[in-house]
């Protein structure tokens, strides 16, 4: 049985509006929704997320998972494992700079799954991932 999925919203700091629109609007491709001289709604795949002007120091953390050092905090979204390819190749041809390179994590085991991440100009870690089969997505 397919459930369907409630939108989640997350509000972000973010340096500069002008940059954080280029990067979800232009180079991720989502479509804005409401904006102000402080804030812009972005529609991430039918999750609302808000950059907020607000400038703030990087926190750099980081957390060991399969050989990589993950950023700690970090968002982003469980994709098809096609729109997961597509997104790389668009990261890809606009010049994004990798913090974790798309690979396959946990390879044969039960986790199994696509992975890559990023980060936007303001220094926000993103991750987007995808499973071959997204039963799998709690399994243990």
């Amino acid at each position: 049985m397919t459930q369907e999925l409630d939108p989640f919203h997350l509000a972000f700091p973010v340096d500069d509006l002008a940059e954080a629109r280029k990067f979800y609007g232009g180079v991720l491709g989502l479509p804005e929704g409401r904006s102000s001289e402080a804030w812009i709604d972005f529609d991430l795949f039918g999750h609302q997320i808000v950059t907020h002007l607000a400038p703030r120091p990087k926190n750099g953390a980081t957390n060991p998972v399969d050989g990589h050092n993950v950023p700690v905090p970090h968002f982003g979204v469980v994709l098809s494992m096609a729109k997961w390819e597509a997104l790389a190749e668009r990261l890809r041809a606009h010049g994004v700079k990798f913090g974790i390179e798309p690979y396959i994590r946990f390879k044969g085991q039960v986790g199994e799954q696509a992975t890559m991440f990023f980060q936007d100009p303001s220094g926000n870690a993103l991750e987007f991932k995808a499973f071959n089969d997204r039963s799998k997505l709690f399994a243990k």
